[in-house]
């Protein structure tokens, strides 16, 4: 399998260019990047054989079978369906689009044009979330009161700039890390938020954009989520606390593109510490889209499972600009 890598992003230099490499028979073939000298001088720099600033060029090369999206969030929605159409499958980082409704269109056409489309949705991917999802569904916590997500980190410098001052390219905190929080809250209870109320703030480093944000989402199983997403909390510590009638789990360090952290359940026989696997995150979402491509199974998230988290980090925007309960608007899959 050759592929396109559309963006010169920091995440594929630092974990996606790896993880492809590692797929076996897998290489890149072409960096497509805004100016010609960026994508020439990420090309060297990677290995990678040929660059442009064209879409068109790595999509009439028959030899390449996939594209990696990472470009900046306005761009996604033009470059898969680009990809779409050329017969290309597709993993696109989140949020898909700058809309639900976009993002849905390229679900849609790439069902239609029989490609497959993933949502590089990497916490998913990690050990300690599987491990997690597992001990919730053994029962052991008993039926599920509460999760509480923290994920309030310190936006390091290199990823600053259009995340913090641009909204027309997707930037602030609700797009960038509440999404996340979303399709975790998904994964981990296998069930879709119904309704939200948020609260958002730009506090010291957003421009124009909220780099800090909290919500309160209700489940259909009657379950509550709190979530807290932050550019701006250098100390906080990030994790997640999953409450039950009969349990509790507390894990620690988690929300990360490493697989590091720890967790710990604890019910009326005492604490005990859950192991997990300490695999490659994006390895292991690399490894199942490319099995899904050879008729193995679903992406580890697929694209609605991008388009539903894109749809709750909608209605916790709108729920903090407005200062009412907002619904995700799920009838737009429907």
């Amino acid at each position: 399998m050759n592929w396109a890598l559309f963006g010169a992003s920091t995440i594929a230099s630092q974990h996606m260019i790896n993880a492809i490499r590692a797929q076996s028979g897998a290489e890149i073939r072409w960096i497509v990047s805004g100016t010609s000298e960026r994508a020439a001088s990420y090309a060297q720099t990677h290995r990678i054989p040929f660059s442009a600033t064209d879409l068109a060029d790595p999509l009439s090369d028959n030899a390449v079978g996939a594209v990696y999206v990472s470009s900046t969030n306005e761009k996604h929605f033009d470059q898969a369906m680009a990809a779409i159409s050329a017969g290309k499958h597709v993993l696109c980082e989140k949020p898909l689009a700058m809309d639900a409704g976009d993002a849905l269109e390229m679900v849609r056409s790439a069902d239609a044009a029989g490609v497959t489309f993933g949502t590089n949705h990497h916490l998913r991917c990690s050990g300690s979330h599987q491990a997690i999802r597992d001990v919730i569904n053994s029962g052991k916590i008993g039926r599920v009161l509460s999760l509480r997500i923290f994920h309030a980190v310190q936006l390091p410098d290199n990823l600053r700039g259009w995340r913090i001052n641009d909204p027309k390219a997707g930037g602030g905190v609700i797009p960038d890390i509440t999404v996340h929080d979303a399709d975790v809250t998904r994964f981990l209870l296998g069930e879709d938020p119904q309704t939200v109320v948020a609260q958002a703030a730009a506090s010291g480093m957003g421009e124009g954009v909220e780099d800090s944000a909290m919500s309160v989402w209700s489940m259909p199983s009657g379950a509550m989520v709190f979530s807290h997403e932050s550019f701006t909390h250098p100390f906080a510590g990030s994790g997640l606390e999953v409450h039950g009638s009969e349990g509790s789990i507390f894990a620690k360090g988690i929300m990360t593109q490493q697989p590091v952290g720890a967790i710990e359940l604890v019910t009326a026989t005492g604490r005990e510490d859950v192991p997990f696997e300490l695999h490659n995150l994006y390895e292991f979402s690399v490894g199942r889209f490319c099995d899904a491509i050879a008729g193995m199974g679903e992406p580890a998230a697929t694209g609605l499972d991008g388009v539903k988290s894109l749809l709750v980090a909608e209605a916790v925007s709108k729920a903090a600009q407005s200062g009412t309960r907002q619904a995700p608007y799920y009838g737009l899959i429907a």
